[in-house]
């Protein structure tokens, strides 16, 4: 990581159970939480984080089963790949390292992961950012052939152990590049580096196993708590920006704003002018809409 992110230090903490997270820290200020998505790590914050770093304490963290995060054997209810068990991870995470209370800015998987952090742990998020998703739920409630089509990938890695793990690994740098490289940009918003970082890391042992269970617990434990958020009338009470790619899956097939409105108390929103990878493909761009965002949290 140190050549995408220059001056920052490396931790891996323990935060029970067996689980060290993996993550890059640097900056000074109000503690801002950075969560990445599949098939990626915390790489993907190295155009955004010279900027943010001026202003807060980053710690970009890869999510249980990613990265240089451990990676443990999924359970069968795949509870500890729950998003609950997730974040956990990073409240545990940030309290270690001396923050009660911060900022979350997260894409895609740790999106959700931050979805369910805020849910669980209200009293530890500031803000929140979501980026180019809309809640689990509603997405598996609406998914049409549109966007099964388009988010295959939702459907291939849950299937039962071991075929969609079997397949990544036979040859898992082309996974990278056949995922990532067919969205809208394909693979030219990416640095060389950040794009090796992913490889490298779906390459791990245990990687590409702790991705299915990630998918498969959004398919399952993750909905069923879901559902008891919704049955029971809970809803996020921090102010939330969800942003999405304009040129993407997530606004083609669905309403990310008015869905975001039925879980959150206090939201605000739109597209921006990209793809999936927005913290790649246009970071300037999320800049100027999460920075004034995060800055509001100190007024």
């Amino acid at each position: 990581m140190t050549p995408l992110f220059p001056g920052f230090e490396e931790r891996r903490v323990d935060v029970g159970d067996g689980i060290e997270i993996a993550a890059t820290i640097g900056g000074s200020g109000p503690p801002l939480l950075l969560l990445h998505g599949h098939p990626q790590t915390r790489a993907i914050w190295h155009k955004v984080a010279p900027r943010l770093a001026q202003h807060y304490t980053l710690v970009a963290a890869d999510i249980r089963g990613y990265g240089d995060s451990s990676k443990p054997a999924g359970l069968p209810d795949h509870a500890n790949y729950a998003k609950r068990a997730m974040a956990q991870d990073q409240v545990t995470l940030m309290r270690t390292l001396g923050f009660d209370r911060f900022l979350v800015l997260a894409h895609d998987r740790g999106a959700r992961v931050a979805h369910r952090l805020a849910m669980d742990h209200p009293q530890a998020v500031r803000r929140l950012v979501t980026l180019d998703i809309a809640p689990t739920l509603a997405m598996y409630e609406q998914t049409n052939e549109a966007f099964a089509r388009a988010y295959w990938h939702w459907f291939f890695l849950i299937q039962p152990a071991p075929l969609p793990e079997r397949l990544i690994e036979a040859d898992p740098a082309r996974y990278i590049t056949d995922l990532m490289g067919k969205r809208s940009a394909g693979l030219a918003p990416f640095d060389p580096r950040a794009l090796a970082e992913y490889q490298r890391c779906i390459a791990l042992p245990g990687a590409a196993h702790a991705t299915c269970e990630d998918y498969r617990a959004a398919a399952t434990i993750d909905l069923d708590h879901d559902r008891a958020d919704r049955d029971a009338g809970r809803k996020l009470t921090m102010p939330l920006i969800a942003l999405w790619g304009e040129e993407g899956v997530v606004h083609r097939c669905f309403q990310p704003l008015a869905e975001w409105q039925r879980v959150a108390q206090d939201v605000q929103g739109g597209p921006l002018p990209c793809g999936h990878y927005i913290a790649e493909e246009a970071p300037e761009a999320l800049l100027a809409r999460v920075m004034p965002f995060l800055a509001a949290a100190a007024e």
